[in-house]
């Protein structure tokens, strides 16, 4: 049987930096992650240092809303 509420859910990240626009004015998107985490050790919002493919360098990355 599962439970309702599973103790390690999982979680998007995104970029809080991130404007991603070119020379042309096109947006290149928002870099996005994806990871676990257990509701138990950390009910706050998660909030990790990772790479930007768009801002190409290391930003922190926040945790998104459901």
């Amino acid at each position: 049987m599962t439970r309702r509420r599973d103790v390690r859910v999982t979680v998007g990240l995104a970029c809080t930096i991130c404007t991603c626009k070119d020379a042309g004015g096109k947006s290149r998107g928002i870099s996005r992650y994806t990871t676990r985490k257990s509701r138990r050790n950390t009910p706050t919002r998660l909030e990790l240092k990772k790479f930007c493919a768009c801002c190409r360098k290391h930003t922190f990355h926040e945790e998104l809303k459901k």
